[in-house]
């Protein structure tokens, strides 16, 4: 499989990057070994999680995900063919998020511990902590570094502005730099990343993994009113996506796409996803095996400059938010 290089990590990847927090939702650890097994077997190699997947689900605390990732790992044996990607900084518990130093340095080892491996290849900050300067959140970095707990690092949910002051303080002090960005996008959520942050990270060299590749399963084309989303696990998050103006007309040009590539909608979302510049990958998740197939599907699905520009057309975002946030 053709692989792009992750930034400036040194890292090499596939297309198309596994999200891992379903693991311990909605999908169970029998079920979660099936869809890692299946992941690997179509030659990807990219697994991201979050130490607080999926504490919001009724009865977990968080780490079920990097748990259920980790018994995978000891059951098969290896993950020298794999990179592990998590985040740390987002409530585990104190009511807010976190990314001191000595936070940092603890939440690595209860990461490392659960996913049962030594080095967290691609550690990332979930989100923007405006309590704690970056010069700490980074030297916590630099010392898992050192001690060869964490590979590489990047930054989650983080806009421009952000991004760009702790890109600054990195070189300032001499300390490591952020290589990987992960930002929400898709075609129902060009916004945030589109413009400026976007232009950032092609200037800076960033690898782009983008997260909520299919709006919530919105994409896949099984959500087209709100009786379809009731009851739903994501249906509250589908219903902002079927309100939108532009949702009938995405929908329209994903099934007339998906018709002239016997393909199917969420492969043509991804696909779209994957030709952006400065994108390196999405990040889909998966509950079946069969889901995984589809999803696959998207890395050898090629979009033409029409079918590019057609989605484009359908899809053009409201104004961006502003950048005065995190």
């Amino acid at each position: 499989m053709q692989t792009r290089p992750l930034g400036r990590t040194g890292f090499d990847i596939a297309p198309l990057v596994l999200g891992g927090n379903v693991f311990g939702w909605t999908c169970d650890a029998a079920q979660s070994f099936r869809v890692l097994d299946a992941f690997v077997a179509h030659g990807f190699n990219l697994i991201d999680t979050a130490d607080v997947y999926s504490r919001w689900a009724p009865g977990n605390r968080g780490g079920e995900s990097e748990t259920i990732i980790g018994e995978w790992i000891r059951r098969r044996g290896r993950h020298d063919d794999l990179l592990i990607a998590t985040k740390v900084g987002s409530d585990m518990g104190l009511g807010q998020v976190c990314l001191r130093r000595d936070y940092i340095l603890a939440a690595v080892e209860d990461s490392l511990r659960r996913l049962r491996i030594d080095c967290i290849d691609l550690y990332q900050s979930h989100w923007v902590d405006k309590d704690t300067p970056a010069d700490e959140t980074l030297s916590a970095f630099q010392t898992l570094i050192e001690q060869g707990k964490v590979r590489a690092i990047g930054a989650s949910n983080h806009r421009a502005s952000r991004l760009l002051d702790a890109l600054e303080v990195a070189q300032l002090h001499g300390l490591p730099a952020y290589q990987t960005l992960q930002p929400p996008y898709n075609l129902m959520q060009r916004g945030e990343f589109e413009g400026e942050l976007q232009a950032l990270c092609r200037k800076e060299g960033m690898g782009v993994i983008s997260y909520y590749g299919l709006a919530s399963g919105f994409l896949t084309g099984k959500y087209r009113s709100a009786r379809d989303a009731a009851g739903r696990a994501r249906g509250d998050a589908v219903q902002q996506y079927l309100a939108a103006p532009q949702a009938d007309a995405v929908l329209a040009t994903l099934d007339r796409l998906a018709d002239k590539h016997a393909a199917t909608p969420a492969q043509v979302a991804l696909a779209w996803i994957m030709a952006q510049p400065g994108i390196t990958a999405p990040i889909a998740s998966a509950t079946s095996p069969a889901q995984l197939e589809e999803l696959a599907g998207a890395a050898t699905l090629a979009l033409d400059a029409d079918d590019l520009a057609a989605l484009d057309a359908a899809s053009t975002p409201p104004s961006a938010p502003s950048d005065s946030g995190a």
